[in-house]
């Protein structure tokens, strides 16, 4: 797995989570979705992702997430 999926796949996980906790523990729990929508807007902008930095870290590689 490349850094880039990794990425899809966090950030996708970490959405579905938010939107389950808000719907059976708290509506607050939608602000969590949108600091995610907001994050990866920002990185779209920026090229700075913390989610990157540390997966990075972890040593995955970069790479295009759908190179065949």
């Amino acid at each position: 797995m490349n850094l880039d999926r990794a990425i899809f796949a966090f950030a996708g996980v970490m959405i579905l989570i938010s939107v389950l906790l808000s719907a059976f523990v708290s509506i607050y729990w939608l602000w969590f979705t949108a600091f995610i929508g907001a994050n990866l807007l920002q990185s779209a902008f920026t090229g700075v992702c913390p989610a990157a930095w540390i997966f990075g870290k972890f040593g995955l590689k970069s790479g295009c997430a759908f190179q065949k």
